[in-house]
Formats: C-alpha cells, sequence, structure tokens
C-alpha cells in the first residue's frame, strides 16, 4: 500500500505538466520550482513547541502561503495557537496523509519535530521535490545524515537546518575574519553549555523506561514514535521531553552545539574528528544523557591548518577554566524561549573560547559576535579590523528567498549534515562511556564494534522502512 502511495503521489506531480493552467508554484510542471514573483507555498511539520515558533517566524516574513499543516496532537495546547492563527491552512494527523492528499498544493516543508522525527519526513519531502527546512540537529543517527546529504545532491532541492544563528552576526565576522586572516592557527576551541537540563536530578541508577501511562486522546501515539522502536506512552517522551534519552534525541549537545561550534566548524573546514574523548561522564545511564560530560573531538591537520580540539562541556557545575582578562558572560538576547521558559541566566551562560597562536577569542551562542581578549598583539590587530557586512536575511527569510531562486541557504545539508555527525558521534561517546578512533575516510568507527553498529541506529520500526530506500 505504501509503495502504492509513492508511485501515486509521482505520477500525481508529474502529470501537473500536462495541464493547461499552471499553477504559480510550478515551473514548467516542475515541483518545488517557485516564481521569483509569487510566494512560496510551505506545509509545516510540527506546530506546537519550538515547531510552532518556526511557523510564526517563517510567516512572518510575509513570503509564503501557509497552505497545511501538521501534528500528532492537533487538540494540545501547545498546538492550538497555530491552528486558531492560520485557520485556512488543512490539518493533518499523520504527515503521510498530509503528503498523499494535499502534496501537490505545497512547494516546501518545515520540519519542526523532534530530532529523531527530523529523517522521515524530510526524505520524503525531498524525493517529492519539495524544498525542506529541518530543524537543528539534521538527524539523531550518522547514516541518517549521510542520507540526507547524498538526497540533497541527488534530487536537487532548497535544505536549511535550523540553526538560527547562521544567519546572524557571528556567521559573517567569523566568516570575514578567517578570510582577512584575524583568526588563524586555532588550535583549541572550549565551547560550554552549563544551564539545567530537563534530565538533570534524575536517578541515574534507572534500568527502565518509565511505565505506561494512558495516551492523551488527542494524540496519534503510533505516528509519533515513527521510525522508532516501540515504546509505551508515558508523559517523560513528549513535549520536549524526549531529548532527554538516546532513543530519541540528542542531548545538550545536540540541542546546543549547532548553536555554538558552527561557525568553528565551517569556516575552519573541519569535517569529521578523528577521535572522541569522553574526558568527564558523571552520571552516566544507558538511557538518559549524563548530568555532566566534557567531551574532547580532535581534529587533524586541514589544508594548513593546525590540529585542532574542541573541548565541549555541560552539566550545571562542570565549567571549564577561563583565560585572564575573560570578564563578564554575556547571555544572547536573539535565543528563542524553550517550552519550559526563558534560558536561565548563569555566572558562565552558553558561549565558546577561541584559541588561536596570537590570540584568544571569547563568544556567546547563535549570532552573538566575537571579542577579541585584552593583549598586546590585539591592541595592534583591533586597528585594522576588516569591515563586516551586514546581513540580507534572517535564516528563515534566507530558506524563503533561497526557495525563490534569490539567494542561497546558509545551513545547507552540506554544511551542516557534517556538522551533526559530529553530534551524533559525541553522543556515542556519551552512550558508552568511551573513548572513540574514527575513519574519517571510511566513515567507520575503528575501536568499538557496538558503537559502529549504532552508527546506522537500529533498524525501523516495521511499516517504515520504506523511507531509508528513497
Amino acid at each position: 500500500m505504501q509503495t502504492n502511495r509513492r508511485k501515486f503521489i509521482r505520477t500525481s506531480l508529474a502529470g501537473l505538466g500536462a495541464v493547461t493552467i499552471v499553477p504559480g508554484h510550478v515551473v514548467f510542471g516542475k515541483p518545488g520550482r517557485v516564481m521569483p514573483s509569487d510566494k512560496v507555498n510551505i506545509a509545516f511539520c510540527g506546530i506546537g513547541n519550538r515547531g510552532g515558533q518556526i511557523l510564526k517566524d517563517i510567516t512572518s516574513t510575509g513570503l509564503v502561503n501557509n497552505v497545511a499543516m501538521c501534528d500528532t496532537d492537533m487538540g494540545a495546547e501547545h498546538t492550538l495557537a497555530s491552528i486558531k492563527a492560520h485557520p485556512n491552512a488543512k490539518q493533518f494527523q499523520d504527515f503521510r496523509v498530509m503528503f498523499d492528499k494535499a502534496g501537490n498544493s505545497f512547494d516546501a516543508v518545515v520540519a519542526g519535530v523532534p530530532d529523531f522525527a527530523h529523517f522521515p519526513i524530510t526524505i520524503l519531502a525531498m524525493s517529492l521535490g519539495k524544498h525542506v527546512y529541518t530543524e537543528k540537529p539534521l538527524t539523531r543517527t550518522f547514516q541518517e545524515a549521510e542520507l540526507l546529504m547524498k538526497a540533497a545532491e541527488k534530487y536537487k532541492v532548497v535544505t536549511q537546518m535550523g540553526n538560527q544563528g547562521h544567519s546572524e552576526g557571528n556567521y559573517f565576522q567569523f566568516k570575514s575574519w578567517v578570510e582577512n586572516g584575524i583568526i588563524k592557527d586555532v588550535t583549541k576551541v572550549v565551547a560550554h553549555m552549563n544551564s539545567g537540563r530537563r534530565w538533570h536530578g534524575w536517578d541515574t541508577g534507572m534500568k527502565t523506561f518509565p511505565k505506561a501511562e494512558p495516551i492523551p486522546e488527542t494524540l496519534d501515539w503510533d505516528t509519533w514514535l515513527g521510525t522508532a522502536q516501540y515504546h509505551d506512552y508515558n508523559k517523560d517522551f513528549i513535549n520536549g521531553q524526549w531529548r532527554c534519552w538516546y532513543d530519541f534525541g540528542m542531548g545538550a549537545l545536540g540541542d546546543w552545539g549547532a548553536h555554538l561550534i558552527d561557525t568553528v566548524h565551517e569556516f575552519l573546514e573541519l569535517g569529521l574528528p578523528y577521535e572522541v574523548d569522553p574526558v568527564k561522564i558523571e552520571g552516566h545511564n544507558p538511557l538518559f544523557y549524563p548530568q555532566a560530560t566534557t567531551l574532547d573531538f580532535k581534529f587533524p591537520k586541514r589544508k594548513g591548518m593546525p590540529a585542532l580540539t574542541i573541548s565541549w562541556y555541560d552539566g550545571v557545575n562542570n565549567l571549564p577554566e577561563l583565560p585572564e582578562n575573560y570578564g563578564k558572560s554575556e547571555l544572547a538576547s536573539n535565543i528563542p524561549a524553550a517550552s519550559t521558559g526563558q534560558i536561565e541566566k548563569r555566572n558562565l551562560n552558553p558561549g565558546k573560547i577561541i584559541y588561536s597562536k596570537d590570540l584568544i577569542f571569547k563568544g556567546g551562542s547563535h549570532g552573538s559576535t566575537l571579542t577579541i581578549l585584552p593583549s598586546d598583539k590585539a591592541e595592534k590587530v583591533m586597528k585594522h579590523l576588516p569591515e563586516v557586512p551586514e546581513s540580507t536575511s534572517n535564516h528563515y527569510k534566507n530558506f524563503v528567498l533561497a526557495c525563490k531562486g534569490e539567494e542561497k541557504t546558509r545551513s545547507p545539508f552540506e554544511i551542516s549534515g557534517p556538522l551533526s555527525q559530529v553530534f551524533v558521534l559525541g553522543t556515542l561517546a556519551q552512550r558508552l562511556n568511551t573513548k572513540l578512533k574514527f575513519d574519517r575516510e571510511t566513515k567507520q568507527i575503528t575501536n568499538n564494534s557496538l558503537a559502529n553498529e549504532l552508527l546506522q541506529g537500529p533498524p525501523p520500526r516495521k511499516g517504515w522502512e520504506e523511507f531509508y530506500r528513497l
């Protein structure tokens, strides 16, 4: 039945070229090719919590039509606001049904759903010629990211991962400072996120998942599980709680890494590490993320650049050593509120410290720009800083304009895919509490067979295999 559905969708889309009056969102019969003068027709998957924030930000560009909305719980309090704000959009509870019944009406798809659910929505959309905006991190497994990168190359659609700071000041400053030789010879980067997380304080001796609870009447639990192995419903799996569990989310690293090391990874051309060392794992548990973690990601020499180590710190009291003259730690004002409210301010707020041969740079999260810590060499450099161009569009508008052919996305899958794979390797080191050695050429873990198997993850649940063949 699913194979027949796929054939039906493809046949229906191909038939668009034969109609006499071609809709504005179709050019020469090809779906997903938007005329520059048109608004982009978008379908939103996930319309509550973070998905609801993305919906609001993309529609506020004034360049899109919200034609379809999908959420596995269309009656939950966190989705009702989106439904009320967009009464004319068609409503669905299963994204597969949405593609079947409304696929001809939209050019692009937004996936603002839990980490483990990104892949099937994104790959299906791409296979049907739809542009995709997928929230960070791109996927939960290494292999899924690999498949999405290959799909982007195959289907030639616009792609964007939702690390929104990648279209703000830090992106343009970092790019300019690398190109002009301000940031060079970097050997160490410290990235830190020390706010309390949802799983902090849980019993680290837990050996089984939470007991089954009654499924809310409005929730389609089977579709929520998607490709994941079956779990009985429990409130600690939904509404952001999914981030706590290795089976569903990517912990603090997957949540914040894309806002802290994204520009370091792209503009220093890091690629994939050859080793991930869990220097500190506090409160290890095989089911959910640690209470505190320090990870060292080791990257080799590259194109005349020295070997580099990224040290990741999470956990409330697991603070990195700060350099002299560090000064005050600022909290970025552009961080979107989580479903639990605004992020707490701390003495050391989320940020990064970049150590080069001559200079030390301090930065915050998301789009926060860097400052150079005081030194004699810094004084000389500060007198000749290059002009940094301003952004022509925020992350959401950048995606929409790319769909219209007017810009290129700044976090396409060829950029954000390898970054997300770095996070996957880090979470595997957390999960197994062991050092991992990684072959960058073969993309295999060479010192731990279980970890190597987990690059691909468990097989998809019965009925969901088709998404891995698209």
